[in-house]
């Protein structure tokens, strides 16, 4: 549960987490020295890993190394451990041994440090056996290790947003999404929020401020900087003018474009004001009326009004000193057709999570949800779905590509592994669609390690239409034949 931790949130970090289950700060240095190019490259994790877990006794090429090697389970990991180890088998200073690891990824200056090691760690007793494969580790770990004062650093800041997150989630969470959030989409917090139990209050122009709050009832206030294409100007304005008793009050004295407030008013920013009277359809027709907006006001004007009594049309005169808007008759919006605006205005879904609405669907199909990964056996097929966060294809040590997708749905988030084979299973939908459901077999590593390995994808919103027009049973057909077309 890391996503929006410094240094430990990105899919790599949260798979090596559970793998590692780190217990104390030296814990957090070490996974942190890890999840370099080094370690990765030269395979420093793996033996780590199975040591550290008990499925492997630790290994040390000399009783010698032991103090040396003892907190990272035999493997060296950081800079000091070269430098110590190059100090001890040869009798050099600490100093000098800085200067001899600088120099291990020069090639030339390579061979000539091997002799000089060689001869002097025979001097010293050490077997040529015990010599060759320390200088193997040394020669692996060349220039990409991590210097663990460095790492030591990068986990201070690592440990207190952890901790501020498991003690503190709703001020934590409303932080990540003010200043930075890091590798995921905004959304993603925002999901993480709703996980977590805490409520996710709607944007509004009396309530909301600049900026992300926790408020009395622990719920984060959605911000209003947060408007699509709002601007410093507008959003002072209407904290400064605030409060606001109606729509047109606010038209009348906040003082922002037609296009910013249609945008709020579609976010629900209005419905602190007039929720219990109207709707938001109905609200975009007074804000016709109220901005005079030429033809396709005054159209609509005259459609509604042919159908309102005497009393109704009272709501129009929008020179009243108190003005309160009547219901027009127009529908309330449909709940996905809400989050649809959240999505446009806010680039976040805040009232319900997106997946949601594919529910059904999902249930049919034995979805997986990411909350239960942890309890399924390792080698089993499932499916999972959600909407992307996240696509990475980092280098790997095979020199193979390798696409890893985050999908994010109610529970939490699923990582998946796209190796060449599952690439062409339906390469359109793993590189665009935004809602994925995919196809994989679960890997266990870990106390909490859970990685899956993908088969295939599919887009979920054409999976959908197919669900709603022929059923379950054809969708399970056509998921069938995309996959046998590539076996």
């Amino acid at each position: 549960h890391t996503l929006g931790c410094f240094q430990i949130e990105s899919p790599g970090q949260r798979e090596l987490v559970g793998k590692f289950a780190p217990e104390t700060f030296n814990d957090l240095i070490v996974d942190i020295s890890l999840f370099r190019p080094g370690p990765m490259k030269s395979d420093m994790i793996t033996p780590f890993l199975q040591a550290r877990q008990g499925w492997t006794s630790t290994q040390y090429v000399h009783p010698d190394l032991k103090p040396i090697l003892a907190e990272t389970s035999g493997v060296v990991v950081f800079h000091e451990q070269v430098i110590r180890i190059f100090a001890l088998m040869t009798g050099c200073s600490l100093e000098h041994g800085d200067l001899l690891r600088r120099k291990l990824g020069d090639a030339t200056q390579g061979i000539i440090i091997q002799d000089w090691f060689c001869n002097e760690a025979r001097k010293r007793g050490y077997t040529r056996t015990v010599i060759d494969h320390i200088w193997e580790i040394l020669q692996a770990f060349a220039s990409f290790g991590f210097c663990k004062a460095h790492a030591a650093a990068f986990a201070l800041p690592t440990y207190q947003s952890a901790w501020l997150k498991a003690h503190h989630p709703a001020e934590f969470m409303a932080a990540v999404l003010t200043h930075d959030p890091g590798m995921y989409p905004k959304r993603s917090i925002v999901a993480e929020a709703r996980r977590y139990g805490i409520e996710l209050l709607a944007l509004d122009v009396n309530k909301s401020q600049p900026t992300y709050v926790v408020e009395e009832s622990k719920g984060i206030r959605i911000a209003l900087a947060d408007v699509k294409g709002i601007d410093a100007r507008e959003i002072e304005n209407i904290v400064r003018s605030r409060p606001y008793e109606s729509f047109k009050d606010f038209i009348d004295r906040a003082h922002i474009s037609r296009t910013t407030t249609e945008r709020i008013m579609w976010a629900g920013g209005f419905d602190g004001l007039h929720a219990h009277q109207v709707s938001r359809r109905e609200l975009f027709f007074y804000l016709n009326e109220l901005y005079d907006d030429g033809a396709s006001g005054q159209s609509l004007r005259s459609q509604l009004k042919r159908r309102l009594d005497a009393r109704e049309q009272i709501a129009f005169d929008v020179l009243s000193s108190v003005w309160q808007p009547e219901s027009l008759g127009l529908p309330e919006l449909s709940p996905q057709e809400i989050v649809n605006h959240e999505l446009d205005v806010l680039g976040m879904d805040v009232s319900a999570h997106v997946l949601s609405f594919y529910q059904p669907m999902l249930n049919e199909l034995q979805v997986t949800p990411a909350s239960q990964l942890l309890n399924v056996r390792t080698k089993k097929s499932i499916l999972v779905a959600g909407i992307r966060i996240a696509t990475q294809s980092p280098p790997t040590r095979s020199g193979k590509r390798v696409i890893f997708v985050s999908l994010d749905d109610p529970s939490g988030i699923s990582d998946l592994a796209f190796f060449d084979r599952a690439q062409l299973v339906n390469p359109q939908a793993l590189f665009n669609a935004e809602l994925l459901l995919a196809s994989g077999v679960v890997r266990r590593t870990g106390p909490r390690g859970v990685s899956i390995s993908a088969t295939g994808c599919w887009d979920l919103e054409q999976l959908h239409d197919v669900w709603q027009s022929d059923g379950c049973q054809a969708l399970r057909q056509l998921m069938d034949i995309e996959n046998e077309s590539v076996a």
